[in-house]
């Protein structure tokens, strides 16, 4: 969206380029990349950047009042109602469409948030597999950056490990994900233990003694203190899978970040969030008459990834077809006119959400903005589904340069 920059860019782009950044990240980590990654960072312009940031960090202040605090939290089921949950959250996601403002600027509408970890190690990684190539690339051959509140990547590494492992050996830290090797998070996994040190792991592996968890280390029984929580409720729910442990039983460990978040920061807050970047939203049990203008109105699941059960053209049937017990579980939402800004080398126009990631060390008062990632897409969604008949889409980060940081 940074005109010089993108010019350069495209004058500049080949296949075989793209295909080197691929080759970078996946030959560092000894893995494939099971998702699409974009044939382009995103250069932010200094302005967009601005407002990107005052915005998700005013709207994680207004969040983080505890008076909202204790009324989401009536979000969360009591089969999943964790024990001893923090005051604010570890890690929050605040995702902007970009669109135009009323002044015609380039701005940040809000999408959608959460209180659960994104991609923090695999999109340094990216960032460092962009910066390679650009350095050979005409007008761009300079220091980049992605991170907001670190001066380079070797201090972003280790505010990260502090956050993650919270005093706790790495040995007794463990990323827990359902059957990891086979997310399609698994390189961000991979990247974690490379800059962390902690082992992706499996829950339905863990042993239970009491209240301790334990986990097996070679032929050797070690007791997991910590865990860097990457399991996500709704798949956990549809895999049927046992665990030797219940959510709401109180454990010995603690959380990064505590799996109640996943429910007080969601979709779910959208409603109660009052400012300029935050298009109306109505939950479906507090909605008085459906409008008139549905075509200007997105209909939302509170609880889902990936843009699951997403409905953009939306329709007076499908409000309808929501249970009355489970409409407090869904949003209408004013519709995001998405500016097609990033111009591809022959001439399409591709959107892009910004995700701002924050983070939160144990013995830190509130979480601070870290990085971003984004996604960009041609089709009505930025989902697999509504792009996968297009290049120029997928994930990757947004960059600029890093003495302009």
């Amino acid at each position: 969206m940074e005109r010089t920059l993108r010019a350069h860019f495209n004058a500049a782009f080949t296949n075989e380029r793209y295909r080197r950044v691929l080759d970078r990240i996946e030959t560092r980590l000894g893995c494939s990349i099971p998702f699409r990654v974009a044939e382009t960072p995103l250069f932010i312009p200094r302005d967009l950047r601005l407002r990107l940031v005052r915005h998700a960090t005013e709207i994680v202040d207004e969040i983080s009042r505890p008076a909202l605090i204790a009324k989401l939290a009536d979000a969360i089921p009591s089969e999943l109602d964790v024990p001893r949950v923090d005051s604010l959250c570890n890690c929050i996601q605040v995702d902007f469409a970009i669109a135009r403002n009323e002044a015609g600027e380039l701005d940040g509408r809000l999408v959608e948030l959460q209180g659960f970890p994104s991609l923090y190690a695999l999109t340094a990684v990216e960032v460092q597999a962009w910066s390679e190539e650009l350095a050979t690339m005409p007008g761009l051959a300079r220091p980049w950056t992605c991170l907001f509140n670190d001066p380079d990547h070797d201090s972003f590494v280790r505010r990260f490990r502090h956050a993650v492992l919270g005093g706790c050996d790495p040995e007794e830290v463990i990323l827990m994900d359902l059957d990891p090797t086979r997310q399609k998070t698994y390189p961000d996994f991979v990247a974690t233990r490379e800059m962390v040190g902690i082992d992706a792991v499996c829950p339905t592996t863990l042993e239970r003694d009491g209240r301790r968890l334990f986990r097996r280390v070679g032929d050797r029984r070690v007791q997991v203190r910590r865990i860097y929580n990457r399991v996500v409720f709704d798949e956990l729910e549809k895999s049927g899978v046992t665990l030797p442990f219940a959510y709401n039983d109180d454990l010995d460990v603690t959380w990064f970040p505590h799996p109640n978040w996943y429910w007080i920061w969601s979709k779910n807050t959208v409603p109660f969030i009052e400012h300029p970047s935050v298009p109306r939203a109505t939950l479906l049990s507090r909605l008085a008459e459906i409008p008139d203008d549905l075509e200007n109105y997105v209909l939302k699941p509170l609880f889902s990834f990936a843009g699951a059960g997403v409905k953009v053209d939306v329709t007076r049937a499908d409000i309808d077809a929501v249970p009355s017990h489970q409409r407090g579980g869904w949003m209408l939402q004013r519709k995001i006119v998405y500016e097609p800004g990033i111009v591809t080398p022959e001439g399409h126009g591709v959107k892009a959400e910004v995700r701002m990631m924050f983070m939160r060390a144990p013995d830190e008062p509130k979480p601070t903005l870290t990085l971003n990632l984004v996604r960009l897409s041609r089709g009505k969604m930025l989902g697999v589904d509504q792009n996968k008949d297009f290049d120029w889409v997928g994930g990757t980060v947004g960059i600029w340069p890093a003495d302009e940081a």
